[in-house]
């Protein structure tokens, strides 16, 4: 298969991406891509680190309200949408995929114009700014979530959940003891993203001396920076802090409770790995998606949800408590969090493209 891949932004776009590109080289080992991102945004650090060919664009996200920077913006997408049907065409792929995030917007609407076949994935709940322009020009349309559905052309979309779930599941599990704690007692995750949160870190740290008479553990993932404000803090006995764990889904299969952020990729795991989740949902993501994210979890009580200003010690202890000290209600959590995991989600959309290049007409 040749497929051209896009993505940008953030991790939630871009891991998604990648993890459909290793489905691919998977099943068709001389597979060929081109990974089309920004040229300032953290996927073209990323992405060339796989070995995979990387054009950068120069594009620049639209303001919802109307400001100067928007005539920029403008300009540059239309320069982008001219550069890419130049990129495709002498490509030429079998399918162009996209996976969120503004840059994708230029290389889906060229791919269209192409006649190429185009794939695009919605990870979260709410549709995002670059889908909902390009559902008209997508063949196919992959959601995250049942509710998302709804929001695209009956004909296009399909329920395949987000790619990094199989690769949660396909990792080899982390034994706690490699990290200095405890094989045998309940542990709970902390961690707000590769990148930690200062805001939460900061609340976290001002009560973190109220686990030390707990009979569970506590691994807090405080991001790079933050470690270095923290690491030499005196801490109980029964809490470890790291700045940053590689494939952090390996380690969530040996823990019992994890304190997340919620966003879609994150979700994806929690999910597949029937963690227990208490979400804090970032406050400063567009549409307040992370919040929904989430919702759509606790609404079906498989999670709880804390929103950021209201984080205390006693808000985060107390619903921790009460999952530990309920055994029926932490399996029942457990259970309805299982029951929203689309473990062969990188399955489900190879197998997409792969119907949607057979039955291309250009293959007869």
């Amino acid at each position: 298969m040749r497929a051209v891949v896009t993505a940008g932004g953030t991790g939630g776009h871009i891991y998604p991406a990648l993890a459909i590109i290793k489905k691919i080289k998977e099943e068709e080992p001389n597979s060929e891509f081109l990974y089309i991102g920004t040229h300032n945004r953290m996927e073209k650090d990323i992405v060339p680190k796989y070995k995979i060919r990387y054009i950068p664009l120069e594009v620049t996200g639209f303001k919802r309200k109307f400001t100067l920077d928007n005539i920029k913006s403008l300009t540059n997408f239309l320069k982008a949408r001219r550069d890419c049907k130049k990129i495709i065409s002498e490509f030429n792929p079998d399918v162009v995929i996209g996976c969120g995030g503004y840059v994708s917007a230029p290389v889906i609407w060229a791919a269209s114009k192409l006649g190429k076949k185009t794939f695009i994935h919605e990870q979260n709940s709410v549709v995002g700014l670059a889908n909902k322009y390009l559902s008209k020009y997508a063949d196919k349309i992959g959601v995250s979530f049942a509710s998302t559905l709804d929001a695209f052309p009956k004909e296009k979309v399909v329920l395949t959940g987000n790619p990094c779930s199989e690769k949660a599941l396909s990792l080899p599990k982390v034994e706690l003891d490699t990290l200095g704690l405890s094989k045998d007692k309940k542990t709970v995750l902390i961690v707000m993203g590769s990148l930690g949160s200062r805001s939460v870190n900061d609340k976290i740290m001002s009560f973190i001396e109220a686990f030390r008479n707990k009979d569970y553990q506590v691994l807090f993932i405080t991001g790079n920076d933050y470690y270095e404000k923290v690491k030499t803090r005196i801490l109980p006995s029964n809490v470890v802090i790291k700045p940053f764990i590689n494939d952090l889904s390996a380690v969530m299969k040996s823990v019992d409770l994890i304190v997340s952020r919620s966003g879609a990729s994150t979700i994806s795991e929690i999910t597949a790995l029937a963690l227990p989740p208490i979400f804090i949902p970032s406050p400063f993501v567009t549409n307040n998606h992370q919040y929904k994210n989430a919702m759509d979890l606790v609404e079906k009580n498989a999670g709880y949800l804390i929103e950021e200003d209201k984080l205390t010690k006693n808000s985060l202890l107390n619903l921790i408590d009460k999952l530990f000290n309920d055994e029926k209600k932490y399996n029942e959590i457990k259970k309805n969090v299982s029951s929203f995991a689309i473990k062969n989600s990188s399955s489900l959309i190879y197998e997409n493209l792969k119907e949607m290049i057979m039955n291309d007409k250009r293959f007869f």
